[in-house]
């Protein structure tokens, strides 16, 4: 009798069913993985467009942006321009995996074991995943948050929804806590504290901007610098102490920041996640193979699907980008399995506390314990290096050539290593800016600080707009200094315009991507 769960290309129910149980088999009882819950759906390729378009959640709110870039995807798909990613996975408990319908077999059963376990098991397990997200509230907050602005779009319209929407957006990156771990809460409690936040912020004068008439005394006192520490996030700020906000839009500001928070250890674990995915549902593939439940026809089309996924553009190539993340991380993790079983003296000089060791442990510890810079500085061998034909190069201004720097030997790995492991640093993807000061009692200027990356400035059109976008939500006039190594490079500034307000002043009124 055979032992085939499938033949052909063709899928039903049953047969996901059957394969979900195969590669669970060898994901827990084999390599030893923990995982969330499972839960599999299957979509339409327009459902996967409109996925794509809203940053890969599928319960997302509305915004003009997320409309914008489905039409340009789908244009893009119906002309042959672009293909769709196989899956879809939401960090959650239970782990949503998406499928679409119109994949082969073959493909699905790649899908569930790359997404059902490669990612389900590095969500549940990475301590970056465990220390900012909330697995088990994730999908309620944003239905909560898409039912909250769709309210905010009948009572209020939808341009002035989208409006603060679009400054919230432009900040979002620089409105995440990097080093404060966040409170968690349900649902039920999000709302609650959103109602009671609603009722206070209508029924109270913010004191903060409530102007006293001060003695003469206290105006030779030297004024402190408030905030007294410098404020990373920038939306949180805004959302507390801009002069101009209503209740509602502090509300949005929240839940703008709150979904960025959600994403911030996906951005600085993309190789590691990737790569650990890849490496699943490559060990799970070939073991379904040699155990007869999949046959040669679709062991083939693994191949080229696998092949697809990991393909590498060369340096010169148009569709270069840089590194391919499933490349280098499966390259990674691959390397490490090869070394903990069959280790020569190389590999024994640049990673003796691997060598010899249980390969399902070492992976299971790097991919729980490293995000993408720490695990590429310590891990990123020599072989992989020469695999992929990793060199150091220096532009010099004054010289027609590049000038190779590093070259494949112990010295040359070692600075090739720590030159791409810099390259994933936060602070390198992610400019780091912070409020420095309010003047709280007198113009109300806001200042804010660029902590410039080795030297590397903004770009100044974009820089504007973003600012532009900070001042509709603070109101007055906001300015924007670029410091490296205590030099000033750039300052930027935004003066208050008469019609920039997003929001009216509880004074006022007793009623109601930076590069």
């Amino acid at each position: 009798m055979s032992n085939l769960i499938y033949t052909g290309s063709s899928w039903n129910f049953d047969k996901l069913y059957r394969m979900m149980d195969a590669c669970e088999e060898i994901a827990i009882n084999d390599m030893g993985l923990d995982c969330f819950p499972n839960q599999i759906e299957v979509i339409t390729v327009e459902q996967m467009l409109d996925a794509y378009s809203s940053v890969g959640m599928p319960l997302m709110y509305n915004h003009w942006s997320f409309g914008k870039s489905f039409i340009s995807n789908q244009k893009q798909y119906s002309a042959g321009q672009m293909g769709l990613a196989y899956e879809l996975v939401i960090n959650s408990n239970p782990c949503i995996n998406y499928l679409m319908e119109e994949n082969s077999m073959t493909t699905q059963s790649l899908v569930i074991a790359h997404a059902a376990f490669g990612h389900n098991h590095f969500f549940k397990n990475n301590y970056l995943f465990k220390q900012w997200t909330s697995p088990d509230a994730i999908v309620d907050y944003l239905l909560f948050a898409k039912r909250y602005i769709r309210e905010c779009e009948e009572k209020y319209g939808v341009t002035a929804v989208e409006e603060t929407l679009d400054a919230c957006h432009a900040i979002q990156y620089q409105s995440i806590n990097k080093y404060k771990r966040p409170n968690r809460i349900s649902a039920k409690e999000e709302i609650e504290q959103q109602r009671t936040r609603s009722e206070y912020l209508q029924s109270q004068v913010n004191d903060l901007w409530r102007t006293l008439p001060e003695s003469k005394k206290e105006e030779k006192k030297e004024e402190k610098n408030w905030p007294t520490e410098p404020e990373e996030n920038l939306l949180y700020f805004l959302e507390k102490h801009s002069p101009i906000l209503t209740a509602w839009q502090r509300e949005l500001c929240r839940i703008v920041r709150r979904v960025a928070q959600y994403f911030y250890p996906q951005y600085q674990t993309k190789v590691m996640n990737e790569g650990f995915a890849s490496f699943t549902h490559h060990y799970i593939f070939n073991k379904l193979y040699d155990e007869g439940k999949v046959d040669d026809g679709a062991m083939i089309e693994f191949f080229r699907l696998h092949s697809a996924v990991l393909n590498q553009p060369s340096f010169d190539s148009p569709n270069y980008v840089g590194f391919n993340p499933y490349t280098l991380g499966f390259s990674i993790f691959k390397d490490i399995q090869r070394i903990c079983l069959e280790s020569d003296e190389e590999d024994k000089r640049w990673f003796p506390h691997l060598a010899d060791t249980d390969w399902r442990i070492a992976i299971k510890d790097i991919a729980a314990n490293y995000r993408d810079e720490s695990a590429i500085l310590q891990f990123l061998g020599p072989k992989v290096i020469r695999d992929q034909k990793m060199f150091n190069l220096h532009d010099e201004v004054h010289y027609d050539d590049y000038k190779v720097t590093s070259i494949h030997d112990d010295r040359g790995y070692k600075k090739i290593r720590k030159n791409l492991s810099s390259s994933y640093e936060t602070a390198s993807m992610i400019p780091d800016i912070q409020v420095t000061n309010a003047d709280i009692k007198a113009t109300r200027d806001l200042t804010l600080l660029h902590e410039s990356y080795k030297g590397k400035r903004l770009d100044e059109k974009t820089a504007n707009q973003v600012l532009s976008h900070v001042q509709k939500l603070w109101g007055y006039k906001v300015k924007l200094y670029t410091m490296h190594d205590n030099t000033l490079l750039d300052v930027y500034e935004c003066k208050q315009l008469s019609n920039s307000k997003v929001g009216t002043s509880p004074l006022d009124d007793h009623g109601d991507q930076w590069n």
